[in-house]
């Protein structure tokens, strides 16, 4: 049996690929950290080029009607360029969109999502854990409070919420009573907000799937591309500390001829490749409706955050003195996968889950 990819995947891959190393080099990366969101701009726009916004989306809809393991491949490239844009937002409210069994309304919001006339923000806190102080309810059809770490909320032209009745809605971003506030992370590649509602109307979507599960499937989703983002970024991490083992220099030998640094990146490459396995089944498992696709993506993104986090301080030990410098620019990649270790639930609270899932510890 055959578990790579198809050669259809491989050469979408090399095209998304190709398509951000020249649209988001170093250079770029740099000026987007900085704050240029013109810059960041036009690597969404490279990528929209590319019809990946729709990549789940049914062809009906205007999608490529592909499947998770799709979108996996997708994110893996962009954060292995640390790149800007909305690809995961989108692919997130079109898995949410798809649980509501056909029906014309979020029909007509997946259409406007494929095509880029909606732009969505995805706020998920009240399905991952609420913070003291924060906290929505929705009254009369108007909605109030405030929800952290909402994904692309800077650039939504609309917001998805996930509802404490574990309902989905729907707010206008532009609506009166909507505050916009970015939440400041280490990782400036990426951009955060917190989003106050004071009394904004909300459209609720209903359908005939059963209550929550257009926000489990869109957690779900959000979980295992925030998993295959870092993916990108750790190797990135491993190649850029091979090739500088191999340039570098002491007591006349290039430093990757040491057997201590030899490990060093055996052992980096050793930890990946299992996790790339793990989230390439945990999507496959996902895309075939198999009862344990979310047993296996709670799996991977924990699992992730523990590699995430040897091999970020892997790669920089073997930089010595360089890995902290702006000039070789790790750091945004090593920022980035700190991140992606805490968005979407941190490995202990996911790991968690995962136990109460499989009834090991009592909800």
């Amino acid at each position: 049996m055959d578990f790579s990819l198809s050669e259809d995947q491989l050469s979408f891959q090399s095209s998304v690929r190709g398509l951000l190393e020249r649209s988001c080099p170093l250079d770029v990366v740099r000026v987007v950290a900085a704050g240029d969101r013109d810059a960041a701009e036009r690597v969404v726009r490279d990528l929209d080029a590319l019809g990946v916004r729709g990549v789940m989306a049914p062809e009906a809809d205007g999608g490529l009607e592909l499947g998770l393991l799709d979108a996996v491949i997708i994110q893996e490239m962009i954060g292995r360029q640390c790149a800007p844009g909305d690809f995961s937002g989108a692919a997130i409210v079109i898995a949410g969109l798809s649980s509501f069994g056909g029906t014309s309304a979020a029909r007509a919001w997946m259409t406007k999502v494929v095509s880029g006339d909606v732009r969505p923000g995805v706020a998920l806190a009240e399905r991952i854990g609420v913070r003291d102080g924060t906290g929505l309810r929705l009254e009369g059809g108007r909605l109030h409070g405030r929800s952290l770490f909402v994904v692309d909320g800077d650039t939504a032209t609309h917001l998805f919420i996930a509802l404490p009745s574990g309902s989905l809605a729907i707010v206008d971003a532009t609506a009166q009573g909507v505050s916009r506030v970015p939440l400041r992370t280490i990782d400036a590649t990426r951009v955060f907000s917190e989003i106050l509602f004071d009394g904004v109307p909300a459209e609720v979507l209903t359908g005939e799937s059963l209550a929550g599960a257009a926000v489990n499937r869109m957690t779900a989703v959000a979980r295992l591309l925030v998993a295959a983002d870092a993916l990108g970024a750790m190797q990135v991490m491993l190649e850029r500390a091979v090739a500088y083992s191999l340039e570098r220099k002491q007591f006349g030998r290039v430093i990757g001829s040491f057997q201590a640094v030899k490990h060093m990146c055996a052992e980096m490459a050793a930890r990946l490749e299992p996790l790339r396995a793990l989230i390439w089944h945990a999507a496959h498992a996902f895309d075939e409706g198999s009862e344990e696709a979310d047993l296996l993506i709670l799996l991977a993104k924990s699992h992730a955050a523990e590699v995430g986090v040897f091999i970020a301080r892997t790669a920089t030990e073997v930089h010595g003195g360089m890995g902290f410098t702006d000039l070789v620019g790790l750091h945004y990649w090593f920022k980035r996968i700190g991140v992606s270790r805490q968005v979407f639930g941190a490995p202990e609270a996911v790991r968690g889950e995962a136990a109460r899932l499989q009834g090991w510890v009592s909800s």
